[in-house]
């Protein structure tokens, strides 16, 4: 079984910054994908920012030049979140695309969640 966690969230001011991160554990062989989500109250949950095998990233727009994800330790995943605004309140979900198990398939796993509040 895959595990995720989570960890890093809290309560900020506007302009303050918070670190996310979120660890796999479990027999993984591989990691295609990692992937940070939120979701606001009353909103759909949305892609925030992934970064694959290779080391691509993408963000939202709503996060460009402010939030950075990396990948610095194995099965790790980090988010950098700088400059942050009242809009960004949320719960951020960590999702990882794994290749798990025999025979070896694709899986997709999420996080448990953690609330980052932004105070204006």
């Amino acid at each position: 079984q895959v595990q995720l966690v989570e960890s890093g969230g809290g309560l900020v001011q506007a302009g303050g910054s918070l670190r996310l991160s979120c660890v796999a554990s479990g027999s993984i062989f591989s990691i295609n994908a990692m992937a940070w989500y939120r979701q606001a109250p009353g909103k759909q949950r949305e892609l925030v920012a992934v970064i694959s095998s290779g080391g691509t990233t993408n963000y939202a727009d709503s996060v460009k030049g402010r939030f950075t994800i990396s990948n610095n330790a194995k099965n790790t995943v980090d988010l950098q979140m700088n400059i942050l605004k009242p809009e960004d309140t949320a719960v951020y979900y960590c999702r990882m695309e794994v290749r798990y198990g025999v025979p070896i398939a694709n899986y997709a796993y999420w996080g448990q969640g953690t609330q980052v509040t932004v105070s204006s």
